[in-house]
């Protein structure tokens, strides 16, 4: 089953909404009610596929609410790290600096 989207992300989609109520319809039916349920892969590795994609593409927003999902999916903060530290070599430098920005954010929030 899905995961209720914290109140951040809730209120993001409620935004989005008014712009694209078909977009957050997919969101919520297909990504997360289908995509990110299926068998093959546990979330835990859902979330560190998605965290590398979204810091590879450049995706700072989105990065933010899926290294706190990763959080929550079982990944540590220094698995986190070692995430960036090697894809800075992949992705680039400042990819991987805004990343560890963005996640220095996520975890502040976290302690």
């Amino acid at each position: 089953m899905a995961t209720t989207p914290s109140p951040a992300v809730a209120a993001a989609r409620e935004k989005a909404r008014k712009v694209a109520p078909k977009l957050i319809d997919l969101t919520e039916k297909v990504v997360f009610g289908d995509v990110w349920e299926r068998p093959g892969l546990s979330k835990r590795d859902r979330s560190l596929i998605t965290v590398a994609a979204l810091m590879a593409t450049y995706r700072p927003e989105q990065l933010r609410v899926h290294i706190a999902r990763a959080l929550e999916n079982g990944v540590t903060k220094d698995e986190l790290g070692e995430l960036i530290t090697h894809l800075a070599f992949y992705s680039g430098w400042p990819t991987a600096m805004t990343a560890a920005t963005v996640a220095h954010g996520v975890f502040e929030g976290q302690d």
